[in-house]
């Protein structure tokens, strides 16, 4: 068996950017070919293509085949070594930056969890792959386009390692699905959005999403969305005088300026246009 290795490095030099992949490569190792034991100052991740080989780090060892991956922490005292007869072909991506720890422990990585099994058609390879091509075509674009396939394997790594590790029970799947209608309304609100489209784009429908809402929140969908546009719409009256109470309305999502006006009044106990000048003569911020 040849040995084989080959590495692309980012041509846009890290100087302390949020997040930055610095190199990417591949190898086809030898048998009982072993790397540290050693630190490193940056994230380094291995997707395993083929062959088996042992992965330790300072609390264990894992056994590792086709498909696996493990993410060796700055910091970590870890060695990796080949299989004496099916040597593993790999291939890794180092990052680093000032986001890179966030990002990491949001796809649930960790120095206890550093190792992922993936599915097949899993996007790992192709993307390390596709960080060598960007770096091998030395463009200063490649910074962007690695950064690109680098959320790729964190999306995927977050889907399997959080889906693994979430509570089984209908009480966790509520909470979860409460969360998701929150932050789609935090998203949505300027837009003329329904509660039928967000129902119908979280896959429910809508009667089942307004109990477990209310449940959970105390508030229908209906009044949640309301209030948040409302609360948006008193801080763009104080903020923004330039702009018209109708101009205030569609940028909170609502078209109907007299629908609005309505609302506003019965929910903040005075009219749009009256909070924005008591507002305004007494600096409040209500």
């Amino acid at each position: 068996m040849e040995h084989t290795y080959s590495v692309g490095s980012n041509p846009v030099v890290y100087d302390s950017q949020h997040l930055h992949v610095l190199f990417a490569g591949e190898s086809q190792t030898l048998p009982l070919h072993q790397a540290g034991p050693k630190i490193y100052d940056y994230f380094l991740l291995h997707f395993i293509e083929s062959g088996f080989g042992t992965f330790r780090t300072e609390e264990r060892k894992y056994e590792l085949g086709p498909g696996d991956c493990f993410l060796i922490h700055p910091g970590q005292l870890v060695s990796y070594l080949s299989d004496e007869d099916q040597p593993w072909r790999y291939r890794w991506a180092a990052f680093t930056g000032t986001d890179a720890d966030a990002l990491v422990l949001q796809a649930g990585f960790t120095p206890q969890k550093p190792v992922l099994s993936t599915l097949e058609g899993s996007a790992f390879p192709g993307a390390m792959a596709g960080m060598m091509r960007a770096f091998y075509a030395g463009k200063e674009s490649a910074h962007l386009t690695s950064l690109g396939y680098l959320y790729l394997i964190v999306g995927e790594a977050a889907e399997l390692l959080l889906s693994s590790s979430r509570l089984p029970g209908a009480e966790s799947q509520v909470k979860r699905t409460v969360k998701q209608m929150i932050h789609y309304m935090a998203a949505q609100y300027a837009h003329p959005v329904s509660i039928e489209q967000m129902c119908a784009s979280l896959g429910y429908n809508r009667a089942y999403l307004s109990r477990i809402f209310k449940q959970e929140t105390g508030l229908s969908p209906v009044t949640y969305l309301l209030k948040l546009r409302i609360e948006k719409s008193r801080q763009l009256l104080r903020e923004r005088p330039e702009l018209s109470v109708e101009q205030v309305a569609a940028s909170v999502g609502l078209t109907d300026a007299l629908y609005f006006s309505r609302q506003f009044k019965r929910l903040c106990a005075q009219s749009p246009t009256s909070y924005r000048i008591t507002t305004a003569r007494h600096g409040e911020k209500k």
